[in-house]
């Protein structure tokens, strides 16, 4: 018969070790203890309510502050962008095509005007 595993069949027999204890011996469990009544809630103050401010009426009608920050958000971007655009090299390109094309549009209505002036000039 070897310590480990009894060979008469006693399943509810462990063999070995000073702590074992018959099942006649366990003390019944005790009697549940009902759990103890919660404490009171401490009434928490609440910070005072702050409207949320979403820019719409309660009819759903945009507010004059959300509309007038939306159109300067719009137009802080327009600017933004413009300068971005000014400062890239294609941006400049066409700033110089454009700058060129006035002066060529000055100097042919310059012309124009001294041709009114002076018919006898022959200039057409």
């Amino acid at each position: 018969m070897s310590d480990s595993t009894p060979d008469d069949g006693a399943p509810d027999e462990v063999v070995g070790g000073d702590d074992v204890v018959d099942v006649d011996e366990v003390p019944p469990d005790p009697a549940p203890v009902a759990p103890l009544p919660a404490p009171e809630p401490v009434p928490v103050p609440l910070p005072p309510t702050q409207t949320l401010d979403t820019g719409y009426t309660a009819a759903g009608v945009p507010t004059f502050d959300s509309v007038r920050e939306k159109i300067e958000t719009r137009y802080g971007t327009a600017i933004g962008a413009t300068e971005l655009a000014a400062e890239t090299p294609e941006g400049r390109t066409v700033e110089e095509q454009y700058d060129a094309r006035q002066r060529a549009a000055a100097e042919r209505l310059e012309q124009i005007r001294a041709s009114m002036r002076d018919p006898e000039s022959g200039q057409t």
